[in-house]
């Protein structure tokens, strides 16, 4: 089997890169990542010199190249993880998240057909529905109802892959997860920044009330259900992904100092962002019994490992936001600091 991973120099590809060449060893596993801010060739640099792992730079919008790696590779297989995916960015410039999200899917799509692709997972996000109240899951056929330019890029890359599925027969999967958490992941989301910040003294930044709740999927448990979605899923599905650990956000931020041992003190509240989604919680009961997944980390496990991981490796995450991205991650750390009135 030759696989296509796209975006597998961030933070869920690289874990998923990994994770394919680990569990299925006879395969070939092609990386394509156009290595923007959130995409760092570092996240894989245990696999330098593995015969059966291949990096090609670019982005999925370049359709020629596209074209040539499905090609030039064989591809049996693609994995589809690229994008824009941080809702604060998309707000402030929703542009390229559609240019991205939707006319890169597009593209892909194409050229996968093309290339008589025999399977395309599309990897999604539970935000594609929208907000909950206090009781509830979201399951599969829950309405489509995006908040964010972000949720509504993907879930417009949702349907385009399903339709594509349903007018040209293609074998498409589509796969919706929650929150994940675990290594490697960029510090403008919610865990890391906590933890670098607390690890510097510096305040951190809580949205609102802090009350809204979101569901917690390790990481690696959501690369094992992306595994089996391929191997197993159903053409033209969709499949919830979800931990089963809904924690409210000022709840988190204040286990994750308690890990660290820094003075609930830090923390400060901001002006809630537009359209913040209050909540977020996944049925996951149908990737349980048509794929066989459950997750094997508990939350707090996760979260102190995942912890651990980030006070050990400073040196990588201060890397990865030094240089040219320095200054747009400050300008956006000043701005979430601008305490609500």
């Amino acid at each position: 089997m030759n696989v296509l991973v796209t975006g597998g120099c961030g933070f869920i590809g690289s874990n998923l890169v990994k994770l394919l060449r680990a569990e299925r060893p006879d395969w070939k596993v092609v990386t394509l990542d156009k290595l923007t801010y959130a995409g760092n060739l570092e996240n894989l640099r245990e696999l330098e010199g593995d015969g059966r792992h291949v990096f090609v730079r670019g982005g999925i919008e370049n359709r020629e190249l596209v074209e040539m790696v499905l090609r030039e590779h064989k591809v049996d297989a693609v994995l589809h993880l690229a994008a824009e995916s941080h809702v604060d960015r998309s707000i402030l410039g929703p542009e390229v998240f559609i240019q991205t999200n939707v006319l890169g899917t597009q593209v892909l799509l194409d050229a996968s057909r093309a290339a008589s692709v025999k399977r395309f997972v599309m990897v999604s996000t539970d935000e594609v529905y929208g907000s909950l109240g206090p009781t509830g899951y979201f399951t599969e056929i829950s309405p489509i109802q995006p908040s964010s330019p972000y949720s509504a890029s993907k879930a417009a890359a949702d349907l385009v892959t399903l339709a594509y599925g349903h007018t040209f027969h293609m074998a498409v999967v589509v796969t919706r997860c929650s929150n994940n958490y675990g290594r490697y992941q960029f510090p403008e989301k919610l865990i890391p920044l906590m933890v670098s910040n607390a690890l510097s003294d510096k305040p951190l930044p809580v949205y609102g009330d802090g009350a809204n709740v979101r569901d917690w999927l390790h990481v690696e448990d959501h690369c094992r259900a992306l595994l089996l979605a391929l191997e197993k899923g159903k053409a033209g599905e969709v499949y919830n992904i979800g931990g089963g650990a809904e924690r409210r956000n000022l709840d988190l931020v204040k286990g994750i100092l308690g890990l660290l041992g820094k003075p609930e003190s830090l923390i400060k509240f901001v002006a809630d962002r537009p359209g913040h989604d209050r909540r977020y919680a996944i049925d996951a009961s149908k990737s349980q019994r048509e794929l066989g997944w459950a997750p094997r980390h508990t939350f707090e496990q996760g979260l102190a490992d995942t912890v651990k991981w980030y006070v050990d490796n400073r040196g990588w995450w201060e890397r990865v936001t030094s240089g040219a991205y320095r200054q747009y991650f400050e300008t956006q750390y000043k701005a979430r600091l601008q305490v609500a009135a």
